[in-house]
């Protein structure tokens, strides 16, 4: 073999290798996982007109939809409507409190792994005072919303996805224990349960649930890519559903725009608004309509919150 043929022959065989690394390496890139998509913007729009739906249903019915008042069953119906609608499977729940039926409502969206189930809820009912539209009309409007965006961009999760609206958490989260109650061994199947009670107040802070490290980072650096100072949340400890599924186990997180607390200087810096006033000076009470709802504080949370569903499903 003369050298010039070996150098031709070397050089083939060069080519078969680089030819064969590319054909692997395209159809290695063929079958690879795509990355997650990103999660849409969610229109405020159509949050505030889930809550003017809300405001409505309150007004037909005697001024607020609270605990064992026709209010708060025609909430349950009218966010079911939406999510069946959407494909998303639901189930209704009754419990009893104080001799009356209250009602939780279930909505699963199909596919995931159910053993890792990420789930999202907010409570529907409001105080007897009112309608409820900040709370907890915001954050039931907006994980629906949430939900809805979900269906239209049939999204593919790998955990299975569940959002709820539970009845009765004015009266010590009542429908959120009950609902606890019923899935037993199964609570441990729940990946992380994220809690969405007022997040559209009017005078607004940001507050990031620190109940789990983990949960806690995923809407942390989400605000932090909007330059949006964050506070770890305290004012609502112990007092909406997370506490529930924390009592059970369950990794939980959230985010909270303020109720009767007053802003501070700092806090009014960080964020605007009126230091030394509360973040909601009608709560719990018959002002909490849904003129008294913070648009950007509504929409900045409501994108947080499908931010945090696409990547924690994912």
């Amino acid at each position: 073999m003369t050298r010039s043929a070996r150098i031709r022959r070397a050089a083939l065989a060069t080519g078969c290798v680089t030819a064969l690394a590319a054909t692997l390496f395209t159809a290695a890139g063929a079958h690879a996982d795509p990355a997650p998509a990103a999660a849409p913007d969610i229109d405020v729009k159509a949050v505030k007109a889930d809550l003017d739906q809300l405001q409505s249903i309150a007004d037909a019915n005697g001024g607020n939809r609270a605990h064992g008042k026709p209010g708060h069953k025609a909430s349950i119906d009218f966010i079911k409507g939406k999510l069946d609608k959407a494909g998303f499977t639901t189930q209704v729940q009754e419990f009893d409190n104080n001799g009356a039926t209250g009602y939780n409502l279930v909505a699963d969206w199909p596919g995931g792994d159910e053993s890792k189930t990420v789930m999202a809820g907010a409570h529907v009912d409001s105080v007897d005072a009112g309608p409820g539209i900040n709370d907890n009309g915001s954050g039931s409007a907006g994980i629906l919303e949430v939900a809805l965006a979900v269906a239209k961009s049939d999204l593919k999760p790998a955990k299975h996805l569940r959002f709820a609206w539970f009845g009765d958490e004015e009266d010590g989260m009542v429908g959120s224990q009950s609902y606890v109650q019923k899935l037993g061994a199964d609570a441990k199947k729940i990946d992380a349960y994220l809690n969405f009670d007022m997040i559209g107040s009017p005078n607004p802070g940001y507050f990031v649930y620190d109940d789990d490290a983990r949960l806690e980072k995923v809407f942390k650096d989400w605000f932090a890519t909007k330059n949006i100072a964050t506070e770890k949340e305290t004012e609502g400890d112990g007092r909406s559903d997370h506490a529930s599924f924390k009592d059970a186990g369950v990794a939980v997180g959230g985010l909270f725009s303020g109720a009767d607390y007053k802003k501070t200087e700092e806090q009014a810096k960080n964020w605007g608004g009126e230091a030394g006033k509360a973040f909601d000076a009608c709560y719990h009470q018959s002002c909490d309509t849904s003129k008294n709802i913070d648009d950007k504080a509504l929409d900045t949370n409501t994108d947080a919150i499908a931010a945090a569903i696409w990547q924690l499903s994912s």
